[in-house]
């Protein structure tokens, strides 16, 4: 398996931020690290090499990236303004810099995955962004930010909390696209896995009501919040869409 490592400053970041791209060809998969984790998040904790078969036979290439979770939302001495305005600078650093980066080297559309906090980032770009990207496969994903910052609401909270902008968004810009999109959302019935269980359940009624397909996919109760579960969500995930996706 071919891999690359990538450094570079980031202007709207102000420091240096690191991207790892594990293969060379097929569907690009833009990882998120679960909660506080680096670019080499997926590479330490085993899913490269759970994904090693895919990345070998060129069916998937993965781009990870960092987080400015301990900046942004997990933040707990900062007041949660300053907690979105950060994290709105890592959106512009991914839309902005990390983006043309992956289109630089594919012309394929982009999905996003990630596992826990990875995955409310992964589900949360999609959903404020459905045209910059192809699908989402969210792991045991928080949907909303309440679990960090309690009840604070302002506008940066609330878009970027899909349970809460997603059952008033009506513009048809916005939801056709959404309708065209690869969307998983997976969570477990395990240990630690409240209130990702609550959340995607609630996240399953709203597309159900605006009529966007997803593929819910409630695990069992012997499903944890854990890398050995999501080491077999994952490829099963990829494995079972990447058909559908060549003979579309």
């Amino acid at each position: 398996m071919q891999v690359t490592h990538h450094t570079w400053y980031s202007p709207h970041l102000s420091k240096d931020m690191g991207l790892n791209r594990y293969g060379q060809q097929g569907q690009p998969v833009l990882a998120f690290p679960a909660q506080e984790g680096n670019h080499r998040n997926f590479e330490d904790f085993g899913m490269i090499d759970a994904l090693q078969p895919l990345i070998e036979s060129g069916a998937i290439q993965l781009f990870t990236v960092d987080s400015v979770d301990g900046e942004s939302w997990t933040a707990k001495d900062l007041h949660p303004r300053q907690r979105g305005l950060r994290y709105e600078a890592y959106v512009r650093y991914i839309l902005d810099e990390v983006l043309p980066f992956i289109r630089h080297h594919t012309d394929k559309p982009i999905w996003t995955t990630g596992v826990s906090m990875g995955g409310y980032h992964a589900a949360n770009f999609l959903f404020r962004f459905p045209h910059a990207f192809g699908g989402c496969i969210a792991l045991s994903a928080v949907y909303a930010l309440s679990e960090f910052i309690n009840d604070y609401m302002d506008d940066l909270a609330y878009y970027n909390s899909p349970l809460l902008f997603l059952p008033k968004l009506e513009d048809p810009y916005y939801l056709d696209e959404l309708k065209r999109k690869v969307i998983v959302l997976a969570v477990g019935q395990g240990a630690w896995e409240e209130p990702m269980l609550t959340q995607t359940r609630q996240m399953a009624e709203i597309l159900r009501q605006k009529n966007i397909p997803a593929w819910i996919d409630i695990w069992g109760p012997d499903v944890h919040h854990d890398w050995p579960w999501w080491h077999k969500q994952l490829p099963y995930f990829l494995e079972k869409l990447l058909p559908t996706l060549s003979t579309s």
